[in-house]
């Protein structure tokens, strides 16, 4: 059965792999499964095909066969386990990769997505220099967490599992502030994430989407 996922026709982002869909163009990619993609406008969000795959008019959305899904950690999940390369096998060490998965949605993204929100849909309002830096203190207080946790290690448990591609795709949302380079160990694994070729080809897919036309 193929998968068919939905994406931005354009992205806000302009293709820098920060749209919610290059997360699952990445486990697709890490799991060695081919997909489909159908893009959405923004008005197209809105109307009824679209509602009655995502109740909230966002993207991105999975298909395969009878199965219609939306939320990416609920569609990156079941991917992972559907599909080897992502979950290890022993019981374990699964439940501690699916935990991390929790973790970058839950605990890690919350506040990333404040100050994402702070700098650019507030930062022109007369209270925005006051809030600014109480939001970016959460975000360290995270991350210094974090990054005592991983440590010297590559990945966050042992191998790469989703929990180090939702973990990755949340920190890349900081590049642009220029608080992750205030952790040399979580730079470094963020470049890691980035390094493998399923993250490329996932980039790559959604950069040519919004690339311009000559």
């Amino acid at each position: 059965m193929t998968i068919t996922i939905t994406a931005f026709e354009r992205s806000p982002d302009g293709g820098k792999g920060l749209a919610r869909d290059t997360r699952v163009r990445w486990a697709l990619e890490e799991a060695g499964q081919p997909y489909e993609v159908r893009l959405v406008s923004f008005a197209g969000m809105k109307e009824p095909a679209h509602l009655a795959l995502h109740p909230f008019g966002q993207i991105p959305t999975y298909e395969e066969g009878d199965l219609s899904i939306f939320e990416t950690g609920a569609i990156v999940f079941h991917i992972a386990e559907r599909h080897g390369g992502l979950l290890p096998e022993e019981p374990d060490a699964r439940a501690r990769a699916i935990t991390w998965m929790f973790a970058a949605l839950n605990t890690v993204e919350p506040p990333i997505l404040e100050l994402v929100t702070a700098r650019v849909f507030e930062g022109d309002k007369p209270w925005a220099g006051e809030r600014l830096p109480l939001v970016m203190d959460r975000v360290r207080a995270r991350l210094d967490k974090l990054s005592a946790r991983l440590g010297s290690a590559d990945w966050l448990d042992g191998t790469f599992s989703a929990g180090d591609l939702l973990m990755v795709s949340v920190l890349l949302r900081l590049r642009m502030s220029g608080i992750l380079d205030e952790y040399a160990n979580l730079a470094a694994y963020v470049a890691r994430g980035e390094a493998r070729p399923a993250y490329q080809r996932a980039f790559d897919a959604q950069l040519a989407v919004n690339a311009p036309s000559l």
